[in-house]
């Protein structure tokens, strides 16, 4: 918690779990006290589920998120999980220490530090890249759009909608990848984790609605961002059955068929309360209360984006995701910035180079938070900051 020394000018730029949401919405806690309550009984008593999760969950999920997208999946490829970020990370199990790994930057720091701690990599240098990671920029002057890796990779890591610059992918886009990763034997690991922030009908919600990405690419989702399940923990990834990747001995193997057995041999599956409680999400009734809270912190970010733009300071995102991505003023270094905006305005943000080092000279603001604080955040930024 951050203090002013004078209270009136106090401001806390909340995070998802803190006040707002959640609370979890009420079709949601009622699935989740339910849930609860069948633990109370023999008959009614679930110890531990399936490791893949229950297969009534993954079919929901099936029906209610990827099927409006023309996307067909089977249960057995839909693999429930504590969190979209444990997934990330634990899906390097699966492939051989010496695969070549491409991030982009800036980017979810998890991508590079967990390549970094299974030993993938060497030193870093003074811009802070480690030997033996590909890293491609994301700049203004590339639309913070990574470019294909100039030499080969087996791994890509993609996150869209962004985190932390906001931005998104279009179908064209995502199919120059799906191509390039099944030219080149490639695994993309696309990050989905804010779609459903999405606001714009154009852009795609999952990479598989891109044709012949089932052959290349593992997607992660999460009910953290999607409906609060921060602490609660729920997240899925899907591993087609189509995706085949080639063992040194030259062997194509389904890494669905590895990943079970990542999961069956090092996880013990999600609660059956939590797994209740994902399932209302997509209830008729759920899905109406989720989305009202995801349209509340997009108008949080239309709040932050257009305060800025009529500043005349340069930001990014805010449309399609529910961070804004802004150039700092004056020059100024990420952290240089982060120190003025708390001890002159009393606001928060994220430094850009925490992200990587093409986040220097950048900084990432949150949606998630109470309206009046972010209109009061935002009009402290303007005041010390605006043209």
């Amino acid at each position: 918690m951050i203090s002013d020394p004078c209270p009136r000018g106090r401001i806390f730029i909340k995070q998802l779990w803190e006040r707002v949401y959640p609370q979890l919405v009420p079709a949601v806690l009622k699935a989740f006290h339910e849930g609860v309550d069948d633990l109370a009984q023999g008959g009614s008593f679930h110890g531990y589920g399936p490791e893949q999760g229950y297969s009534w969950l993954a079919q929901t999920i099936i029906d209610k998120a990827y099927k409006p997208l023309g996307v067909q999946l089977e249960t057995s490829e839909v693999f429930i999980s504590d969190g979209s970020k444990c997934d990330s990370a634990n899906i390097l199990d699966i492939f051989n220490i010496d695969c070549k790994v491409a991030i982009g930057d800036p980017v979810y720091p998890v991508y590079n530090d967990t390549n970094v701690m299974v030993g993938r990599t060497g030193e870093a240098d003074k811009q802070g890249y480690y030997e033996g990671i590909v890293y491609m920029p994301c700049t203004e002057e590339n639309g913070f759009a990574p470019v294909y890796p100039s030499e080969k990779v087996d791994i890509i890591y993609l996150c869209f909608p962004n985190n932390p610059t906001g931005t998104v992918a279009t179908k064209e886009q995502l199919k120059g990848w799906v191509d390039y990763a099944r030219a080149n034997d490639a695994v993309i690991l696309f990050d989905a984790a804010y779609e459903a922030f999405i606001t714009e009908a154009e852009i795609p919600h999952s990479i598989y609605e891109i044709e012949g990405a089932k052959e290349c690419a593992i997607e992660f989702r999460s009910f953290s961002k999607t409906a609060g399940f921060t602490g609660v923990r729920c997240g899925l990834t899907v591993v087609p059955h189509e995706l085949l990747a080639t063992t040194a001995s030259g062997e194509r193997v389904q890494l669905n068929q590895l990943w079970n057995r990542r999961q069956c041999t090092k996880f013990n599956g999600v609660s059956y309360p939590v797994q209740k409680a994902a399932a209302a999400v997509y209830s008729d009734e759920g899905w109406a209360q989720v989305q009202e809270i995801i349209d509340y912190y997009m108008a949080n970010a239309e709040i932050i984006r257009k305060g800025l733009d009529a500043a005349g300071i340069t930001c990014y995102g805010g449309v399609n995701a529910p961070y804004i991505w802004l150039k700092t003023p004056q020059g100024m270094t990420s952290w240089d910035f982060f120190d003025k905006l708390l001890n002159e305005c009393f606001v928060v943000g994220t430094p850009g180079s925490g992200f990587g080092p093409s986040g220097e000279g950048y900084f990432r603001l949150s949606a998630f938070g109470e309206r009046e604080n972010v209109a009061e955040a935002v009009k402290r930024i303007v005041e010390k900051w605006g043209k």
